[in-house]
Order: structure tokens, then sequence, then C-alpha cells
């Protein structure tokens, strides 16, 4: 398979960008991104291998375990190699693994041992005859370093077993999170760099070539797998924590065995919520382990990792994705915010395909551009915030963002004025919260997209989370989005969300309204979208062609014209059109109201105006807005008002819905 040319400059770029955070990560213990932005970068390298072998490369973070020896410290080599886990983020990717477990295992008896994943650094100890000989950290999976001076000072670690047995166990230091502000407090005090997080508080503490260092840290440890034993293997995973439980052994109490996924989903639920912030540790995750040692012996191990066993982690609090593109969010004061559209990314257990980008200064502080790969993070918020930008990864075609001088959110001209002395931008023109309100609405009602579900106070809510300021941000909600919203269940924002797909495929003329052209009402778009067939015709129709046609004239075709000339609808009906299946309308060739001109008016029984005018076109009638000496007949319901008066002071016939359908045959 042929690799594209962008394909394999992303791999490289990647491959040189993870081998320097990894030696930031596991060899400095000075990381640069966070773990959850690491994982995104090498996952995305993962699939870009897996779809291209090609790609691969011994180099890979994907194909070796990483990590350096540090040169002040003793070199040792594991008597057991070290094995990393691979990843799962998702119920389909635990169900993956889970079939090729099953299918690897030959019909054999398979369940699991599940453990939470502390987050700290492992070590692996040695004993000797019962007593503790060694501790090394993991290194690159061959040659760690002896830390065992360190970790000597941890009270869970046994200097000595209940029986004297030769052994080879694995497990994690980690740092107590009760005491990490207290130490960064206190290297605040002193002038010293703060620790980025519990895990690299840990690290740093572990690989100190003075011990007092370590002693004086709240350090904890657990272990949870049996490397090497001189006495009887037990024949599960489930049995081995109890065996080296009762050797003296930190063991972690809250491993469960279980027989299905959705235990192990139920688990994993469980530890990801507020179980979570009871513990004195921190986690990233849940390992998911086959219990079965004979099962496990089969299944073997990957050249980095076992394939019995993978780390279903928590959802990400930072990942990584493309900026695709920047507009606009209009603000109820006329404060304007650029966000940033997204190729779409699941971020702390939810979908997001937008991030606001605060303001002009964000944006050039940063150097963002359309086209940058980012670190995203969501702390809480509907809609999340761009923290870095991979500037590695930039593509040569990435372009700048300007923020504009007029935009059609701001009414009128359209003009935007920047606050003095302030980094905030706003429209020149008062009210234009409101204004753009009233023209989402417009778009989403029912004589336009008719979104059943999007009425004035749900697009007001959708406004003032900065969710929507444009027709087509509608088309990138997501139900995680409207989750977070008040007021919106389950049931409710997965409503919206296919009223809102339904609604991709619509007719010309009922986009055209949605637009909200000046002058272009239900007829008029009846009559062009019938006239030019094509949204693409009628963009390229000049004002003279435009008036030249019967019932549209001079100032309708200018209005027309003018709107499509305007580069910035140009360039919103271009976004918009990326969502959109434009269906060509028809005009009738015949029917029973052919060359007659009907008014509705009032509230009628059981037809809106809208389709009861849809029904006029549909039987060759023209409905008009306004009565007039050349209105057949007039369709008056309830609370007709001032139409009914002038159609009875005309002397023009006057029916009620029930006359009306008869005379369409209904």
């Amino acid at each position: 398979m042929a690799i594209p040319k962008q394909t394999a400059e992303r791999a490289i770029k990647l491959r040189k960008l993870l081998a320097h955070h990894a030696h930031r990560y596991y060899t400095l213990d000075a990381p640069e991104i966070s773990d959850d932005a690491y994982d995104a970068l090498a996952r995305e390298l993962r699939a870009l291998e897996e779809q291209y072998p090609a790609l691969a490369h011994s180099a890979s973070v994907n194909s070796r375990v990483v990590g350096d020896a540090l040169p002040e410290l003793k070199k040792v080599k594991h008597e057991v190699p070290q094995w990393s886990f691979n990843d799962a983020f998702t119920e389909e990717e635990v169900r993956a693994f889970d079939e090729r477990v099953r299918k690897l295992a030959g019909g054999r008896a398979v369940s699991y041992d599940l453990e939470l994943k502390i987050d700290g650094l492992k070590i692996v100890f040695t004993y000797q005859k019962g007593a503790l000989a060694l501790a090394a950290t993991r290194g690159d999976g061959i040659v760690g370093e002896d830390v065992t001076h360190n970790v000597r000072t941890i009270r869970e670690v046994p200097q000595r077993l209940s029986r004297p047995v030769d052994l080879v166990v694995e497990g994690e230091v980690y740092l107590r999170r009760s005491g990490f502000e207290k130490l960064n407090r206190e290297r605040a005090a002193a002038g010293l760099p703060l620790f980025a997080n519990p895990r690299n508080a840990a690290a740093g503490s572990v690989r100190q070539l003075d011990p007092r260092v370590a002693l004086a840290r709240p350090l904890g440890a657990f272990v949870y797998d049996l490397a090497r034993t001189s006495e009887t293997v037990p024949e599960t995973q489930t049995g081995e924590l109890d065996y080296l439980r009762a050797l003296g052994l930190p063991v972690n109490r809250e491993h469960r065995h279980v027989e299905t996924l959705e235990e192990v989903y139920a688990y994993r639920e469980r530890w990801r919520g507020s179980a979570r912030e009871q513990l004195d540790y921190q986690l990233d995750g849940v390992v998911v382990k086959v219990d079965e040692r004979s099962v496990q012996e089969v299944l073997g191990y990957t050249g980095k990792a076992p394939r019995f066993a993978i780390a279903y982690k928590f959802p990400p609090e930072q990942v990584q994705t493309v900026i695709e593109n920047i507009s606009l969010q209009v603000g109820r004061t006329g404060k304007l915010t650029p966000v940033a559209h997204l190729r779409p990314v699941a971020v702390a257990g939810t979908v997001v395909a937008r991030a606001t980008l605060h303001n002009e200064d964000f944006i050039k502080e940063k150097d963002l551009r359309i086209g940058d790969t980012v670190i995203l993070q969501k702390a809480g918020d509907v809609i999340p915030e761009v923290v870095q930008v991979i500037k590695e990864l930039r593509p040569r075609e990435a372009k700048a963002w300007q923020f504009p001088t007029r935009s059609p959110l701001c009414g009128g001209d359209g003009a935007i004025e920047r606050v003095p002395g302030e980094s905030a931008h706003r429209c020149a023109v008062a009210g234009s919260f409101e204004q753009q309100l009233r023209a989402l609405g417009h778009f989403a009602g029912k004589s336009a997209l008719d979104i059943d579900g999007l009425g004035s106070e749900t697009v007001r809510t959708l406004m003032e989370h900065e969710l929507v300021s444009e027709f087509d941000d509608f088309f990138e909600l997501t139900k995680d989005e409207l989750l977070q919203l008040e007021g919106f269940e389950e049931k409710k924002a997965t409503n919206l969300i296919k009223s809102i797909a339904d609604a991709r495929t619509v007719p010309l003329d009922r986009l055209l309204i949605g637009l909200g052209i000046a002058h272009v009402g239900e007829e008029n778009a009846f009559i062009l979208a019938t006239r030019f067939k094509t949204l693409a015709a009628l963009r390229t129709a000049s004002a003279e062609q435009l008036s030249a046609i019967d019932g549209i004239g001079p100032v309708i075709g200018k209005a027309v014209a003018d709107w499509f000339a305007d580069s910035r609808n140009e360039g919103m009906l271009a976004r918009l059109l990326r969502h959109l299946d434009v269906q060509a309308v028809e005009a009738p060739v015949g029917g029973l109201l052919m060359g007659q001109t009907v008014v509705v008016t009032g509230t009628l029984p059981t037809l809106s105006r809208e389709d009861a005018e849809t029904l006029v076109r549909a039987a060759g009638g023209k409905a008009a807005s306004s009565v007039s000496a050349k209105t057949s007949f007039v369709v008056a319901g309830d609370a007709a008002g001032s139409k009914l008066t002038k159609a009875q002071q005309l002397g023009i016939p006057v029916i009620d819905e029930e006359e009306f359908r008869k005379r369409l045959g209904a």
C-alpha cells in the first residue's frame, strides 16, 4: 500500500516528538506535556502504523518500552524483561481486546481480574531468601536504575518477607495526594520548580542519590504482579495477589474478579467517578488481566506488551486534535469570541468539536493557525480550551488567522471594534446578540429548516453557552455538549440531535427562507427555487436577471444579488453547505389553484399558515402575504385581523379551512 507523502511526514514528526517527550518524562522527570496529551500523540502514531505497516519503526514508542537509565544511578539488568500495557479508552476497544483474548484462548474458559491502575513510578522488587535485595526502575525494560536505598525508606515495602522465598515482583511507588500540595508549597518557598503532578513527584523522590529526600516525602507503594518465585506459582491472577499479600507485600485490596464485560465497564465507571476522589493516591484507569495463568501463557506477549492484559484508562482530560477553522461567537453584550472548529474528539468523557480561543491576544500569544495540531483540555466547562500548540506537527499550509473588521453577526454594516484598553472585540452596533438570536431562530423555524426542539429559548441557551452563533454551528452540536446544559436530559438531547440530522436534507426554497435574505419570504423563495433549480445557478445570477423574473422585480432582485456577492455571506454559506443536502424544487405544471392568488390569515384549526401556503403552491397557486385586488380568495381562521377586514372591503371571497380543503380535493 502506497503511503501518502503527508502521512509519512506526519509519522516522522510524531516519532521524533514522542521520543523527545519520553526522554523528558521517563528519564528527566521533567515533562513538557501532560500524560493525556502524550498518550493522544502515541495513539495517533499507532493508528498510522497500523494503517500503513511499512511505517512501523524499531524506534517507535509503540515498539519498545521507553526510558533510559540516569548516569548518576547504578544501572542494573532486569532478571525478567519489563513490559507496559496497551491502552483502551472505550467499551468498543475493550470488547475488541476480549474478542482477541477468547479467540487466541482456543475455547478455554476466560475470566478477568480487575485492578486499579496507580499513577506512579514502576518499580521491580527483588527478594533473596525473603530479604529485599534490589529495587530498580523500569528504565527501557531491559536495564533500569538501582533505587534500593530510596525504596527502603517507604514503610509499606517490607525489608523481609514472611518466608525466605526468592522473589521478583513488580509494583508502583506513588506520592500520597495528601502530601503533594504541601510538598509543592515547600518547593515554592525554597524557590524550586514545582512538580507537575504526584507521579512526577514520586519519580523525583525515588531517583535521588540521597535517601533522606525520599524519607522526607509521603511515598507509598503497591505490588501487583509476580514475575518469578522459588515457590509454586498460583494458577490465577487473583490467587497471585493473595499469595503476595500473604508474604507481607502491599497489595491493593480494591481488585475484583469478574466474568463479564458488563462488570468490567461497571468497575471502571465506579472508579472514574467520586470513589476515585476518596483515595489517597492517583489513578489513571484500571487494568484488565486474564485471571487464568494457563491462558496468560498461551496468549504471551507482543514486542511491547502482554496480550493477556490491557490498561482501560479513564477519559483523558487532555487530548490532541486539529483546528479546521476559526469563527466568531457573539455574546449578549455584543462581545465577540473566536472559537476553534475542531476535528471531533473525546475529552473527559464527552465528544467536542469546538473550543474557545478567548480573544485576539490569546491567538497571537499561542501563534494559533488553522491546520494546527493542538492540545485540548476540559475543566468542567461546556466548551473546552486550547492549552498548547504542537508546532512540530504544523503543516506547511497552516493559515494564520486575523480578527476580522466586519462580521454578519453584528448587523448593520457589520463593523467590529476593539474595546479600548482591553483584549476584547465587540460589535459596533448594539443589540447584535438579540438580532442574531432572531436570525438563528428564523433559520431553525417552521417556515425554514423546521428543526423540532430548536425554539427561541433553546437557541438562546445555546448562544449563551457559546455553542452556536452562525447557522452551520447547529450541525456541529454533539449530544455530549447538550447533556451538560441545564434542562437537557438524555431523551431531549437525543431528539434534538436527530431533528438536526433530519434537517440536513432541505428543499432549496426552505434554505433560501432560512438564510434571511431581505424580502425573500416563502413565496419569493419558491419562485427563485423553481426558476433556478440549484443554489449554484442562483448564486451566479445578476441583479438584472433576477429583476426580470415575474414576481421578483428590481428591489428583490438587487437584494438577492447583493446578498450572494457579500464575501461574509459567501464564507458562511460555504461552511453551511458542507452539512446540507439541498434538494431541487419543481414548480407544478397544473393544479386546482393554477393562476390563483391566495392569502392565508389567522389561526386555522389544523393547518399552520406555512403548511396551508405550501398546499397552495403545490396546487399551482400563488401564496401572497397581503390582500389586494389581485387576490382570488382569503383563507381565514381565528383572529384573522386586518387582512380579513381588507378582503371584506374589497369584496374578495373569504373561506374557512374546511372549504379550502374541499377546493384542493382533500
